[in-house]
């Protein structure tokens, strides 16, 4: 947003009286006088007129290590939600960034910054998302190959992306995906014959899950973490 559109929109101030009030330097953004009422303004910077505070508003970006059994939802009535695992007051603020099933665990983030979380989920981006798969039936010979040309989702009526399969055992495997649509490694293994037992989120993206986190525990995203999601994923990983 330009500034004198936010100083308008928040005080009682014209955008031409606004204009004259920035020009004048009583506007500060993030501590510094700007004069530039075209200048752009996001919703976590500080602005402040003739030392009033308008917004001060700290950015938050989470990662959680997901315990199964809560739901990645903000409020339920009936189970527990990941964020009875945060402090109320900070919880409150949040939205999650690529939810998680309830009998899933692993890496889950929450943020209070939608643009960010857009860029993190949107499926165009296609950003890695890695899961350790634990299977009831052993793993057969095709399913990587099915998986890499795609299955198709009837409900949705298209091909999934092509998704890489590493298998570490006859019934477990890391699976790398591109999307994020509704049960959809269940459903993929449905396609082959097999079914999901556990399933565990190791990344997303360049963001890994921290193995010093136990399930419940979270900490604040580094800021490498943070502007990985503004930069192309790496599509494969040396684990």
């Amino acid at each position: 947003m330009k500034l004198d559109r936010f100083i308008s929109n928040r005080t009682a101030h014209s955008r031409q009286a606004a204009r004259l009030l920035i020009a004048s330097g009583r506007v500060q953004v993030g501590g510094r006088v700007t004069h530039d009422p075209r200048h752009e303004v996001d919703q976590f910077v500080a602005i402040s007129l003739d030392g009033e505070l308008l917004q001060a508003r700290e950015a938050h970006f989470l990662m959680l290590h997901k315990p199964i059994g809560y739901l990645s939802a903000t409020r339920d009535l009936h189970h527990p939600t990941v964020m009875k695992l945060l402090p109320a007051a900070l919880g409150e603020q949040l939205h999650i960034g690529g939810r998680l099933d309830r009998g899933s665990s692993g890496l889950l983030i929450l943020t209070n910054d939608g643009l960010w979380s857009r860029r993190l989920t949107e499926p165009r981006i296609k950003l890695p998302k890695t899961y350790h798969v634990t299977t009831l039936r052993p793993i057969s010979a095709e399913t990587a190959e099915r998986f890499a040309v795609g299955i198709y989702m009837t409900t949705e009526q298209l091909t999934t992306s092509p998704a890489q399969l590493q298998q570490l055992g006859p019934c477990e495997a890391r699976l790398t995906i591109y999307e994020g649509r509704y049960h959809q490694i269940k459903r993929m293994f449905h396609a082959v014959g097999n079914q999901v037992a556990a399933l565990h989120r190791e990344s997303m993206g360049d963001i890994v899950l921290d193995q010093a986190l136990l399930p419940g525990q979270y900490r604040a995203l580094t800021a490498a973490e943070i502007a990985s999601v503004d930069q192309p994923a790496s599509a494969s990983r040396s684990w």
